[in-house]
């Protein structure tokens, strides 16, 4: 079993010190669980509402910035496999919007996310690699971001290249919530971890930033596409839930069905 946990954290684009507080302290919480591996929103250090391209770049750091070398830290730290967004430095105008997995201390893979949503485009830059997929401690591990969960697409590719776990920090900004509705993006994420039979852990965050609210939807989903930690709508709080891991190897959809293998290639 690997027990994973998944860090639903106040950021605040104006209070840097409080938001690295509470990253940090989660992130103890999260190892005080016995967790061997933490997941941490995107953009966890820097926050999300910049004003401009200008701002962004003034918070963007390069892969051996500060934010990228707390997240080592972390990963030593509490022996876990971590996986975090950061605002990434570029040689362009924009920066990028990406995380990393790191284990051991050490930098397995950095993403730059593909599908901005909203005002990002206005402020970042969009990446050009396909979402990651690692070999970690804990099994095979592909990481995205947010609005890229969204797209079947991305969830099929890493599915096909041999993810057991999809992991995807985000912030989910709460638009025209329904009272008594789960949200969608949770729906989403249920039902790519069914259709691919992967498991799904999202990274949602919490506290209003510069008049925007979120969601605070952090899931975790098994390959039925049930959440079996999660969702606490809006709470700060670290969700934790042990996976078998092995059990998205099988891919079949009772005696008769297999998600992968019944696919109609010759057809779409």
């Amino acid at each position: 079993m690997t027990r994973v946990a998944v860090c639903q954290i106040r950021i605040d684009i104006d209070d840097p010190v409080g938001t690295r507080r509470a990253l940090v302290d989660a992130a103890a919480e999260a190892a005080a669980q016995g967790a061997s591996m933490i997941i941490l929103p995107e953009l966890a250090m820097s926050g999300y509402m910049f004003g401009d391209v200008a701002e962004a770049n003034a918070r963007a750091e390069p892969v051996d910035g500060d934010s990228v070398t707390l997240y080592r830290e972390l990963s030593v730290r509490h022996d876990a496999v971590v996986v975090a967004g950061f605002a990434e430095r570029s040689e362009g105008e924009r920066p990028y919007n990406s995380l990393v997995v790191v284990d051991r201390g050490e930098v397995l893979a950095v993403y730059r996310k593909t599908h901005l949503w909203g005002t990002e485009k206005l402020v970042f830059a969009v990446g050009s690699e396909r979402a990651p997929v690692v070999r970690t401690r804990v099994g095979m591990v592909a990481a995205m971001i947010c609005y890229d969960l969204e797209f079947p697409e991305m969830v099929r590719d890493v599915s096909l290249r041999g993810a057991q776990l999809v992991v995807a920090p985000s912030n989910w900004p709460a638009i025209r919530p329904t009272p008594g509705e789960r949200p969608p993006e949770v729906i989403k994420a249920q039902a790519n971890a069914a259709v691919n039979r992967v498991f799904v852990a999202v990274a949602d965050r919490v506290g209003a930033e510069r008049g925007v609210n979120w969601i605070g939807g952090s899931v975790i989903c098994d390959p039925d596409g049930y959440p079996v930690a999660g969702p606490a709508l809006g709470a700060e709080v670290v969700i934790v839930a042990d996976l078998d891991l092995d059990r998205a190897l099988d891919k079949s959809a009772g005696p008769h069905n297999d998600v992968l293998t019944d696919r109609r290639t010759d057809l779409y």
